[in-house]
């Protein structure tokens, strides 16, 4: 499930997904709940995370699903214990996002968007299914 969701236009949508480096099983239970409780307080922590912006259409031409997808995800290098005592609170964190320019499969335009499109409102996209 993405974490945030928006349209960029008619033919393309973002989504947006935060992947952990490691299980959730090897977080000390402790660490986690001490950032709910300083969360249920107010704090908002931040994580950080090597991201990447890919943007693709379906190799097959499906027409079920012709519109361009825009992947943005997020690979979780610090903030894991966060991120787990976050979901687990219903609180919120900030991500520190460092985007690789050459490694995504977007173009310079492209990334160039994020800001805009990550300020609109999250908007899931209807699909004909």
């Amino acid at each position: 499930m993405p974490s945030f969701e928006t349209a960029v236009d008619a033919d393309a949508h973002l989504y947006e997904f935060v992947v952990p480096m490691v299980p959730p099983t090897v977080n000390d239970r402790e660490r986690v709940e001490e950032y709910v409780a300083l969360m249920e307080h107010g704090t908002v922590p931040t994580a950080v995370a090597l991201s990447t912006l890919d943007v693709c259409q379906s190799a097959l031409g499906l027409a079920d699903d012709p519109a361009a997808h825009w992947g943005l995800t997020h690979f979780l290098l610090d903030g894991h214990h966060k991120l787990e005592a976050a979901a687990t609170a219903g609180r919120p964190v900030r991500l520190l996002s460092l985007l690789t320019l050459g490694e995504s499969l977007a173009a310079a335009e492209d990334t160039a968007r994020l800001p805009a499109l990550r300020a609109q409102s999250r908007s899931a996209r209807a699909t004909s299914t």
